[in-house]
């Protein structure tokens, strides 16, 4: 019986790790708790999941994305987008984006790959409520645009400090709201203007240049039993990130895309995924 919870059960056991590890080195309440919580949401969803109940993943990204968008963001006054990574980077400081960053989208994807997309992220956690949920048109060649935000954050973090602007920190906050309305208005319209609802994710995010390379080397992945796949290409047709899953190899297209979100595995006739 507890074999088929092993997957929630790691993942927990993963994020306790990080959080007893934090809060001894760190001696701060707030990392046991924080990384306890976000730990419990993620192993609830799986747990969710393996019950069949159809908007497991859902209520992960609700639980991790509103209390990172909301009690972090706008309560606490941090900024956990990448903007703020590359403050607390140029301040020498290992405190909140820079954690979020080794944690979830830097060392985090060499064990659960893009899984921070499927179920942490408070953008995609809105757009995957809009009615796009599968690609309804061919995946397009704009990829470069998420290296031009990525360069363009960098570049406008950089400039605040070479110019010695004061009050750098509400920057930060002013950058995260303005961000994050910005990452909305655009993740939307790019859903309805290319019939998918994770066109955002594929074309502009500048996160997926971290998680790209790291992903690669997932420790989970989905994988295809080939004795039972019939080849009916189901799985690629509701893949919301255009994954070929019935390929094993590191190297199968868009494989490091995966965001682990089992449509492939709920939707396969021959439970070969």
């Amino acid at each position: 019986m507890i074999k088929k919870y092993i997957l929630p059960l790691f993942m927990l056991a993963i994020f306790e790790t990080i959080a007893i590890t934090l809060y001894l080195t760190k001696d701060n309440l707030f990392y046991l708790l924080n990384f306890s919580y976000i730990g419990f949401s993620i192993a609830l969803g799986l747990f969710l999941f393996i019950k069949k109940y159809r908007h497991a993943r859902c209520v992960t990204q609700l639980l991790v994305g509103l209390y990172m968008l909301l009690y972090l963001g706008l309560a606490c006054n941090e900024n956990m987008q990448i903007e703020g990574f590359w403050y607390y980077l140029f301040t020498g400081v290992f405190e909140a984006a820079t954690i979020h960053y080794a944690v979830a989208k830097i060392f985090g994807p060499l064990v659960f790959g893009r899984g921070w997309c499927g179920y942490a992220c408070w953008t995609a956690m809105i757009l995957d409520f809009l009615p796009y949920k599968v690609p309804m048109q061919p995946r397009k060649k704009i990829g470069w645009i998420r290296y031009v935000v990525f360069a363009a954050s960098l570049i406008f973090v950089a400039s605040l400090f070479l110019t010695h602007v004061g009050n750098i920190e509400r920057i930060m906050f002013w950058a995260f709201i303005i961000g994050n309305l910005l990452y909305y208005v655009i993740g939307i319209s790019f859903a309805f203007l290319f019939k998918d609802n994770r066109a955002f994710c594929k074309y502009i995010c500048p996160i997926t240049v971290f998680l790209k390379p790291m992903s690669y080397f997932a420790l989970l992945r989905i994988k295809c039993d080939t004795s039972k796949c019939i080849s009916c290409g189901k799985c690629k047709r509701v893949c919301p990130m255009d994954v070929d899953v019935t390929d094993n190899s590191r190297k199968r297209k868009n494989g490091t895309e995966c965001i682990l979100c089992f449509e492939c595995v709920n939707n396969c006739p021959k439970n070969a995924l």
